[in-house]
């Protein structure tokens, strides 16, 4: 696919490259008043403050800009691909995304972009750019001030992170709560890694620190043979076996009750026993927002640990499933695959 890099402003201290994927932030309405995307090349025209940033800004637009529904595996790799050819010409990336399933890709780039030493900050909108009360400038430009930001030379964040509202958040940490309000995004299970006000105010015990000695690697083996399956009260047999016994799944997000908690049916756990023996990877997750897993602490969850159920902790959904895709295509050994989904690898989960 043919990127192309266009300069946006070329004053400025700090080099910060934008990757324009598609999503509500960047359509405007056309002559018959419908919504359509717009010529991101032009960007300074709808937001001239991007000039007196004090930054050097480029460019990058996916050729079709995507509805962040229809996000792929694909489109993740391309951006993975595009940071590491930009790597060393820029300090820090700013990704718009739509808001849908932005919590899945920064989730994911956080696994993919091993060694990463500089910011990956993904933000987009509630509102199109082209509307009066948009939130689109205010998500982009303080983006882009804090991708910018450094102490003594190194950049105060260096991991991939979303900013949304005046909050900045783990990628990994967080997830889409609300589709009708600015405050889009949370992260129950960890703290806010910066919120912005008259002044911009970093929680530096919660920012993974920078390494100087990192070396970036984008790890591109991904399995997409995962699904999640929610379980609810009444859930039947069939529709349980209609999921994990599915032709080439090999992975499986399961999203308990509370704690981790599921019913106690023979039929249930035969189940999953059944297909772990058979080489799924099943991964247990929390519906709750906020929590973790801790099975065994009930009898229904210490049945989970019996049949070889592995728990996620306070991991989310979308981290989950993204862990479990790339360690399924990039990970051979079964012993370290196993250990490393119940163990953080890039702060997505508490150790």
């Amino acid at each position: 696919m043919n990127f192309e890099v266009v300069n946006i402003n070329e004053v400025g201290d700090r080099r910060i490259l934008i990757i324009y994927t598609g999503g509500t932030f960047g359509m405007v309405r056309d002559e018959s008043g419908s919504l359509a995307p717009f010529d991101f090349g032009q960007v300074v025209e709808k937001i001239p403050e991007l000039k007196s940033l004090g930054i050097q800004l480029a460019a990058i637009s996916f050729p079709t800009p995507i509805d962040s529904s229809n996000v792929t595996i694909e489109d993740w790799k391309n951006l993975g691909w595009i940071i590491a050819k930009h790597y060393d010409q820029y300090d820090g990336f700013v990704i718009l995304h739509g808001t849908d399933t932005m919590a899945y890709t920064a989730s994911m780039l956080s696994f993919m972009l091993e060694g990463l030493n500089k910011p990956v900050i993904l933000t987009g909108a509630q509102m199109p750019i082209g509307s009066v009360r948009s939130d689109a400038r205010e998500n982009l430009i303080t983006a882009l001030e804090i991708a910018s930001t450094e102490t003594n030379g190194n950049p105060i964040v260096s991991e991939v992170c979303i900013y949304f509202n005046f909050i900045l958040l783990r990628g990994n940490r967080s997830q889409k709560i609300r589709s009708s309000q600015f405050a889009a995004f949370e992260s129950e299970n960890y703290p806010y890694l910066a919120e912005a006000g008259i002044s911009i105010e970093f929680n530096h015990n919660a920012l993974r620190p920078f390494d100087q000695n990192a070396t970036l690697r984008v790890i591109t083996e991904i399995n997409p043979n995962v699904t999640i399956l929610k379980i609810f009260p009444g859930i039947t047999e069939n529709a349980v076996r209609g999921t994990i016994f599915a032709n080439n799944l090999e992975g499986l997000v399961l999203e308990t009750f509370g704690s981790g908690n599921t019913m106690k049916s023979d039929w249930f756990l035969n189940c999953l026993s059944e297909a772990i023996e058979g080489g799924l990877v099943i991964l247990n997750v929390s519906q709750c927002l906020g929590g973790e897993v801790m099975q065994g602490r009930y009898e229904t969850s210490k049945k989970l640990n019996e049949v070889g159920v592995l728990s996620g902790g306070d991991i989310t959904t979308e981290a989950a499933a993204a862990k479990l895709m790339l360690l399924l295509g990039s990970e051979s050994d079964q012993t370290m695959l196993r250990k490393k989904l119940t163990m953080p690898i890039n702060g997505e989960m508490d150790a």
